[in-house]
């Protein structure tokens, strides 16, 4: 790792020296996948499930891009925290349950960094209740677990 001096004392690294990597119990499953040419290029799947072309947004082209990868990962891996959580409450999470994940690119004079919002629906379900399976699902998610001291996150009930 390169040591890099910055302005006002910020070090980017320096929520990570804090949380060192966890000792591993047991993997799960670990995801292989080779992306070339960044932005303008590709990333496959070493099982080939995952094909995808990536595009800048601006470019008007066809391929998607990694904030909207990551913004679907994440609602994803959120939803199941959810489930996960609502089983242990002992409580139904309603069918129509939505969420909407946006993930901002953005660009300061201390270089690009993500800000994301998690919108969510759960329509049907007490007000109390939803923020406590909500509340609980950001701290069991591994994406937000991910996150946490990295990007500005909102978790917004609607």
């Amino acid at each position: 790792m390169i040591a890099q001096k910055y302005e006002n004392g910020f070090d980017p690294m320096e929520s990570r020296k804090s949380s060192p990597i966890r000792t591993r119990k047991e993997v799960l499953y670990t995801a292989r996948v080779v992306t070339t040419c960044g932005r303008e290029g590709a990333s496959r799947s070493s099982d080939g499930r995952l094909d995808v072309k990536y595009s800048r947004p601006e470019s008007g082209g066809i391929g998607t891009n990694p904030e909207q990868l990551f913004a679907a990962c994440w609602s994803a891996s959120f939803e199941g925290a959810m489930a996960i959580i609502a089983r242990k409450m002992k409580i139904t999470i309603p069918e129509e349950l939505a969420i909407e994940a946006e993930v901002d690119l953005c660009s300061s004079d201390k270089g690009f960094f993500l800000q994301a919002r998690l919108n969510i629906s759960l329509p049907d379900l007490d007000h109390k209740v939803a923020l406590t399976l909500v509340n609980a699902a950001h701290l069991n998610c591994p994406y937000s677990k991910a996150v946490k001291g990295n990007v500005g996150v909102e978790i917004n009930l609607v």
